[in-house]
């Protein structure tokens, strides 16, 4: 890549800011939220949604709790016509949701405009003129003053056809490639606007701030804001509108930077569908104001409803790792992840905790519709004992002791490699029965009959073992030693049993018994499990289970 020099700065840096937002922390309260999905959004699909998918999604924006959504462009298409007169005459705007319409700054796109919003009861009116340089220059050859024009021709234009409208009327009014716009000049023409339509407390304008293109870092266009926050006529009766776009990948940031610097609205989409490289992803900045204890306003407790919605209708795909809503950005294959997450887990519910500060996850899962079990710790080559008995024993009541994890971990990791996929919980669960549980292809203990001897135990031990039975007579320090030394005899071979851990497995009508027994021999160490009602039975069964691991060998 040679040809760098050819790129010049297309942005301006405004003069007279002290760029004081810096020092705040967060984000304190959220914005006005205005979904652009509908208009923005709809445009950027290779296949425009029918008048029923828009439907549907309107209705999923409701849903979410949006209070204002751009329905369109009316005079654009008669699609975009009819689905904005469908809204209103089958009555389907909720009160408390104020539609939002686009225009451009012509007589006859104004017109068309507020046509199709007669019978709303509250629309906003969104007026908007090209002011950037190279829009000037290139596109429409005109200077400052014709531009000016342009706008100050449609705010009038506006003001005549709301005196004659029956419902609420809102304007708002967006120098359009604004980021690319000298910062006086875009506060002249927004206030020659403002001129003409004297907004009052009680009846506030809109002016929208776009990154129609993104030319520059986010703190440049966060002092582009807080500079017409400043140089705007009658900021009290204004609502500053933010409207980012990603061409750099920075609309989250240019969006929560904007609002420090005095933004008050945000417009964008649901994942950030839209032209180009798409619009500021709502769903991912307003989770990010929840992850910092911030009540956001609106409701992604669904989101996999909502991801199913927007695909559908859409027909676009939402990315595996887009942040809060793809379906593997909870997952944690890396063992060290698996490991903490699963820990943090348990000491939250150790300690009772209200808060959230569980490793690898800046959000609980559960909070918009996720599962634990499903979404978290994911299971492949990469993983680790943490997440394998995190698995084991919060999905099959199985509680692996630590040393079992670990052999049992590079056991799964190595089915895992050798098939080169992910493995669903309940394989991992079958692997463990098929391969350490109840194990008796081999040696197998048929029965056994004690009796204790002071601090001895007696018994008889009958086991299977080639085919072939066996009776042992045996005595040990208890009955699991006894059953031990049985088999030594059997076998001809010596092996030490090393530990026994239990516990039990509580069920819905009954409980079961697992244990957990290893042994050990020339330096290895073999485990094995045992599942019963009976947990003397359990216990020789897991016994004979690292026997026959053993033997494997």
């Amino acid at each position: 890549m040679k040809n760098n020099d050819k790129y010049v700065k297309q942005f301006f840096s405004p003069e007279g800011v002290t760029m004081d937002w810096m020092k705040k922390q967060y984000i304190e309260k959220p914005p006005v939220w205005c979904s652009v999905d509908l208009r923005d959004g709809n445009q950027a699909l290779i296949i425009p949604m029918s008048l029923e998918e828009k439907l549907e999604f309107f209705k999923l924006l409701c849903e979410v709790g949006f209070k204002e959504i751009e329905v369109g462009f009316p005079a654009a298409s008669e699609t975009e016509y009819e689905f904005c007169r469908t809204l209103i005459e089958r009555n389907l705007i909720p009160d408390d949701v104020t539609i939002q319409v686009l225009t451009q700054s012509r007589e006859h796109i104004i017109a068309k405009t507020f046509e199709a919003i007669d019978g709303a009861k509250h629309a906003v009116v969104h007026l908007y003129n090209s002011t950037s340089v190279s829009q000037r220059e290139q596109v429409f050859k005109r200077d400052k003053k014709q531009i000016i024009e342009i706008a100050v021709k449609g705010a009038k234009l506006c003001n005549e056809y709301k005196a004659k409208a029956k419902g609420k009327i809102t304007f708002e009014y967006s120098p359009e490639s604004f980021t690319g716009t000298e910062p006086e000049f875009a506060a002249e023409i927004c206030n020659a606007v403002l001129d003409i339509w004297k907004p009052t407390a009680n009846d506030k304008a809109i002016i929208n701030l776009p990154v129609t293109v993104s030319h520059s870092m986010p703190h440049v266009y966060a002092s582009q804001v807080e500079y017409m926050c400043k140089n705007l006529k009658g900021r009290e009766n204004l609502v500053i509108s933010l409207h980012p776009h990603n061409d750099r990948g920075c609309a989250i940031a240019d969006s929560e930077m904007g609002l420090l610097a005095g933004g008050d609205r945000i417009e964008g989409t649901l994942f950030g569908n839209g032209e180009r490289t798409g619009n500021v992803d709502i769903i991912t900045l307003a989770l990010n104001m929840y992850s910092q204890g911030v009540d956001p306003k609106l409701d992604f407790s669904n989101l996999p409803k909502i991801t199913a919605v927007y695909e559908k209708v859409t027909r676009m795909r939402v990315s595996e790792r887009q942040p809060y809503s793809g379906s593997l950005v909870f997952a944690a294959f890396s063992g060290s992840h698996q490991d903490a997450i699963a820990k943090g887990m348990k000491y939250r519910e150790e300690k009772g905790l209200s808060t959230w500060t569980v490793p690898y996850l800046p959000i609980d899962p559960a909070d918009v519709g996720r599962e634990y079990e499903a979404d978290v710790i994911r299971i492949n080559s990469q993983s680790g004992k943490g997440g394998i008995g995190y698995i084991l024993e919060t999905q099959f009541k199985l509680v692996l002791p630590p040393k079992m994890r670990e052999v049992f971990g590079y056991h799964v990791k190595s089915i895992s490699d050798h098939e080169h996929r992910e493995l669903q919980p309940k394989e991992v669960y079958e692997i463990f029965l098929r391969d350490f549980v109840n194990v008796s292809d081999r040696l197998d203990v048929l029965e056994n009959r004690f009796e204790a001897d002071g601090e001895k135990v007696n018994g008889l031990v009958c086991i299977a073992y080639n085919g072939r039975q066996f009776e042992k007579i045996v005595s040990g320090n208890g009955r699991l030693d006894c059953v031990c030394n049985a088999i030594k005899g059997v076998l001809g071979e010596d092996f030490t049993l090393e530990s026994y851990v239990e516990h039990a497995i509580e069920e819905k009508s009954s409980s079961k018994a697992a244990s957990y027994v290893s042994i050990s021999k020339n330096g290895k160490t073999y485990w094995g499990t045992g599942i019963h009602s009976d947990i003397m039975i359990s216990s020789v069964k897991a016994l004979v289970s690292a026997v026959n691991r053993m033997l494997a060998e």
